[in-house]
């Protein structure tokens, strides 16, 4: 199960971490709903190093990229990441970007889903190895609260 850290106990962390020769993995998003495709798209970032650490967009940042959202809160999103057994840190940003978090704790690994081309992700320019995961094919928070709203 993993943990979840502020920022200051993060950076604390990944730096002894690395200091053990641990790769460190970081992705970032809202995790509104988990759903399969997360699952496996967490697995597959967590094989391509030792640590998976997550930054969790918190519930104001998710509500300005996402009105209406997020449906979950924060504190819930981030227990849920952390009982995945590919997870081992999740921390909450309240930046619309992970930018800063990136920048703060230098991972050795960046990792975002397939939407992203791997030269417009956020941060790849402060990460030596950055990867755009593809998607599963016919899952997504949004279609799963467009079925629960359409349903009778």
């Amino acid at each position: 199960m993993g943990t979840i850290l502020d920022q200051t106990q993060l950076k604390r962390t990944v730096c002894a971490l690395k200091d053990e020769g641990k790769k460190v993995v970081f992705t970032n998003g809202c995790f509104d709903i988990l759903h399969v495709g997360h699952v496996r798209y967490l697995a597959e970032a967590r094989a391509l190093g030792d640590v998976l650490v997550i930054g969790l967009n918190s519930d104001a940042s998710v509500s300005r990229l996402k009105p209406g959202r997020p449906v979950n809160p924060e504190k819930n999103r981030a227990e849920v990441l952390a009982a995945l057994s590919a997870v081992d840190f999740v921390t909450i940003f309240p930046e619309d970007t992970p930018y800063d978090l990136i920048a703060l704790i230098r991972p050795d690994v960046l990792v975002k889903g397939g939407d992203w081309k791997k030269e417009t992700i956020v941060g790849g320019d402060l990460v030596p190895e950055v990867y755009s995961l593809p998607f599963v094919e016919g899952v997504s928070t949004t279609s799963i609260i467009t079925r629960i709203l359409s349903s009778p």
